[in-house]
């Protein structure tokens, strides 16, 4: 089993601040995700290098006794350069098809998927609401950017059949804006 994890409650919306850690509300999430994965047999992590992917991978760190290993590819979608109202922008790519999105995006999730597709089992991928859509939907063939609304620490379950990953479950879902 590979475990998307998205991340907890930030403590600013990323229109405010280019990388926030957790609010309070958040930092309770982790500890608690934490609790669940270590109960469900997950060994090992990596995570995005975002302050609160990193501040969410920090309890099961501890109780694991490891250190998650940062991976840029299951990182923030990239604003493309000369895009000056990122808001706006990432409204528009979410309310969008993958068929719509301009290359750099396309490579940014086939790169993503073969990543957390060469994890070993018992993985941990602490990641972002259009990075974790970005797997479920290119596993799933959804052509939508946004194939659900992962909530902060939600956990979404990969297994493999053969050498092929699949959706085992999506994890719960939220009211996501874009603010």
């Amino acid at each position: 089993m590979i475990y998307l994890v998205r991340h907890g409650e930030a403590a600013a919306s990323w229109g405010d601040h280019p990388d926030p850690g957790l609010s309070e509300l958040g930092q309770g999430q982790a500890r608690s995700v934490a609790k669940i994965l270590r109960e469900s047999g997950a060994r090992s992590a990596i995570c995005s290098p975002m302050q609160r992917c990193r501040e969410t991978a920090a309890p099961f760190e501890r109780d694991m006794r490891l250190m998650a290993r940062i991976e840029p590819l299951v990182s923030e979608i990239v604003t493309p350069k000369g895009v000056e109202d990122r808001v706006s922008w990432l409204r528009g790519v979410m309310s969008g098809t993958w068929d719509e999105a301009d290359a750099a995006i396309k490579d940014w999730r086939r790169d993503m998927v073969e990543a957390v597709s060469a994890l070993p089992d018992e993985t941990v991928v602490f990641s972002h609401f259009v990075a974790i859509n970005a797997i479920v939907s290119a596993l799933e063939d959804v052509p939508q950017v946004t194939a659900f609304r992962p909530g902060h620490c939600s956990v979404t379950e990969l297994a493999r059949t053969g050498n092929r990953l699949i959706v085992k479950t999506r994890g719960s879902e939220a009211a996501t804006k874009v603010l």
